[in-house]
């Protein structure tokens, strides 16, 4: 058993000057990603502080038509609040479609941005694995890499896939996360705050230093959309997505007029495809044009032996909730 310190923040700034207290410091929340590797012993805390205290749980509409929510917001309430049901209706559904009832009551809206892949050879604790142990090697390149590894977006260096449900909505829906640090307040576009992997696996988002997240803002809803999650995996619940789309779609008549899809399973982070939404705006809603959007979606996809089905199934994962949405 390793030890660690655990300190309870009472403000946003004490829970900063506790984290720069060590270079091995992290966050608690819900604690269902933390808690889990700290067992593996794949993270190994210093300092553990504990943020579950602080006031950020509330989902605030601004004036501008955007919507704060805050870093504590559990999973089960962001899905179920209503605002959410009635305006990102795409967010609310990658979210039911992710883990379990116990674990969406612990997981926490940051928590689940930070969440870390869950690739085997990462979590074995023993395998060569660049993301744990930078320049050690990736084994899932040459192993077994059928379920959570990436066409996507990868490296040479790392092939994992990033988890998340909710991100992937975001991701399509548009959003700015907001952090805080010694340097001050912040903000980072989602689409910037996960990180490639490239050379630097272990560097997975955008945070600097002791900086902690504490709100998400999604952008306006589009006016007049229709949106909705895919998502497909090996059983029907309690699963991680092979291929998983986030569509949101705005038609005049049988013409689309906007369009964003993202893409969960087949990426190493959170995957927008502005090339495919780019080919559906001003098109009419035929089978050639949906097929046409997700194949350019898929454009670029390296297969890595054991996963060269996520192709064919990211493009029909697109296709189908497209049909759905437009039916």
């Amino acid at each position: 058993m390793r030890t660690f310190n655990y300190v309870r923040a009472d403000s946003i700034e004490h829970a900063i000057t506790y984290h720069s207290q060590s270079d091995s410091a992290f966050f608690l929340a819900g604690g269902t990603t933390l808690l889990d590797l700290v067992k593996l012993d794949v993270m190994r805390p210093v300092q553990v502080i504990d943020v579950n205290h602080l006031s950020l749980k509330q989902i605030s509409p601004l004036d501008d038509g955007r919507v704060r929510i805050g870093a504590l917001v559990s999973n089960t309430a962001l899905a179920h609040d209503e605002l959410i049901r009635t305006h990102y209706p795409v967010l609310s559904q990658a979210l039911l479609s992710g883990a379990t009832t116990q674990l969406r009551n612990k997981a926490t809206t940051a928590g689940n941005v930070m969440q870390r892949v869950r690739c085997d050879y990462f979590r074995d604790g023993v395998s060569p694995c660049n993301k744990r142990e930078p320049g050690s090697g990736c084994s899932a390149i040459e192993g077994q890499n059928r379920s959570v590894h990436a066409v996507l977006g990868t490296s040479d260096q790392c092939i994992a896939t990033h988890p998340s449900d909710m991100c992937v909505a975001m991701a399509a829906i548009g959003a700015t996360v907001q952090v805080q640090g010694p340097k001050g307040v912040r903000e980072i576009d989602f689409l910037d705050f996960h990180l490639l992997p490239g050379a630097t696996p272990s560097k997975e988002h955008a945070l600097l230093p002791d900086e902690m997240i504490t709100h998400v803002v999604l952008d306006a809803p589009l006016a007049n959309s229709r949106s909705g999650y895919l998502k497909l995996r090996d059983r029907a619940s309690y699963q991680f997505a092979l291929a998983s789309s986030a569509v949101i779609i705005v038609l005049d008549g049988n013409t689309v007029r906007d369009a964003r899809i993202a893409m969960g399973g087949v990426g190493t982070k959170p995957w927008r495809a502005m090339a495919a939404e780019q080919s559906l705006k001003n098109a009419q809603l035929t089978p050639e044009a949906l097929a046409k959007a997700a194949a350019i979606a898929l454009q670029g996809a390296v297969p890595y032996g054991h996963n060269a089905y996520k192709i064919p199934l990211g493009r029909q994962a697109i296709i189908r909730n497209l049909e759905t949405l437009t039916a």
